[in-house]
């Protein structure tokens, strides 16, 4: 098995098309074709993680946070990040990260948080899904073969919305070709005469990344040497692919239950919150990481708590008494991410080793009297 297997079902998880545009997820360092030895599963690539990798015979280590964010103009060991890069092309181990686009898909990071606050799975969403990733295609098919183009696109990833698959329009009308002298049509002769065919007209969306792969289904299943196809972006919201997550708790609680949950379900020393609001919460918005930008869409979309990471003084303002906004720690927000790659490798190649760092690379740490 190669790197590169690991790597496209990884992507096949969480596509990188999906990362945020600062971002810089991917494959950081090392040879995608070699065989792989082993995966390590962390939050941070660091040197000591690497050099844990090389100690456990992981030739792959498989990070949520990319350790290269912005080019490196020299690798001499000045940082943190040279050192971690300069220790993995010396060892021979390859560095691969899922960040932002593992937070934008559905059961990636955010899902993790809400199992963790015991939020009811039937009741989560995205809480600010994304716009102009979908696309529309329609194409048109004799009728006796619809079924089987219709089921290649379904099988490329076509027709899924929301909790629906294999969602499709269909229009029966009459289509017309005429071959030219040096055609090959699947119906008709080359140079004759004007042909009128029952055709299918199909319409099913998709996610554009997955353009090239729903294109080679239609040209495989399709009967017709030339293909009458079209694709339009939609501006519609992809339900699966976005930041924050917004859910239900199975049952109210006053505010200091809700930290105490807080507290418990993530190892916390302290809560940084804002003051109560005095009512029971219910409806529950998180984010993993720095996430006061979702602030006011939690607001919006009748969250009663906002459970986030890395708020700024001011930013605790914006909270503006209707909610109750709860800062619990970048990395503690995220800390199970690590269990979230490695039960995904492990269900995905069951005879392989994956494993979990045992480094805890917080670079935080809070003095308590």
């Amino acid at each position: 098995m190669t790197i590169n297997d690991i790597i496209n079902q990884l992507a096949a998880f969480a596509p990188p098309v999906y990362q945020e545009s600062y971002d810089n997820s991917g494959l950081i360092a090392g040879h995608a074709n070699a065989t792989c030895t082993g995966i390590l599963c962390t939050l941070d690539a660091t040197e000591a993680v690497v050099l844990e990798a090389r100690s456990k015979g992981c030739n792959l280590v498989v990070s949520h946070h990319p350790i290269v964010f912005s080019g490196l103009k020299r690798i001499t060991g000045a940082t943190y990040a040279e050192r971690a890069v300069i220790a993995a092309i010396k060892y021979d181990i390859a560095l691969y990260a899922c960040h932002t686009n593992l937070d934008n898909v559905k059961a990636g990071v955010n899902w993790k948080i809400a199992e963790k606050i015991g939020l009811k799975a039937e009741s989560l969403s995205i809480l600010t899904p994304q716009k102009q990733l979908l696309g529309q295609l329609f194409t048109y098919v004799p009728a006796e073969t619809t079924e089987l183009v219709r089921k290649a696109l379904f099988d490329a990833g076509c027709g899924a919305i929301g909790n629906y698959s294999e969602c499709s329009f269909n229009t029966n009308g009459t289509g017309t070709f005429r071959p030219a002298a040096n055609a090959n049509p699947a119906i008709g002769i080359p140079g004759g005469l004007r042909e009128w065919v029952n055709e299918t007209r199909i319409e099913v969306v998709f996610p554009l990344h997955a353009q090239s792969q729903v294109l080679q289904a239609l040209r495989s299943a399709h009967p017709y040497e030339e293909i009458a196809y079209g694709i339009i972006q939609l501006e519609n919201t992809f339900q699966e692919v976005g930041s924050g997550l917004i859910g239900e708790l199975p049952a109210a609680r006053d505010e200091t239950a809700f930290l105490s949950l807080l507290q418990q379900a993530f190892n916390l020393k302290v809560v940084r919150h804002t003051p109560f609001i005095n009512r029971p919460l219910r409806t529950i918005a998180l984010c993993g990481g720095a996430g006061s930008f979702l602030i006011k869409n939690a607001i919006a979309a009748g969250a009663d708590a906002y459970v986030t990471a890395d708020v700024k003084y001011h930013e605790f303002f914006d909270a503006e008494g209707r909610l109750l906004l709860a800062d619990i720690g970048h990395y503690e927000s995220e800390q199970f991410t690590i269990d979230l790659l490695a039960e995904y490798l492990a269900d995905n190649f069951p005879t392989f080793a994956v494993l979990k760092s045992e480094i805890v690379t917080n670079p935080v740490e809070i003095f308590i009297r």
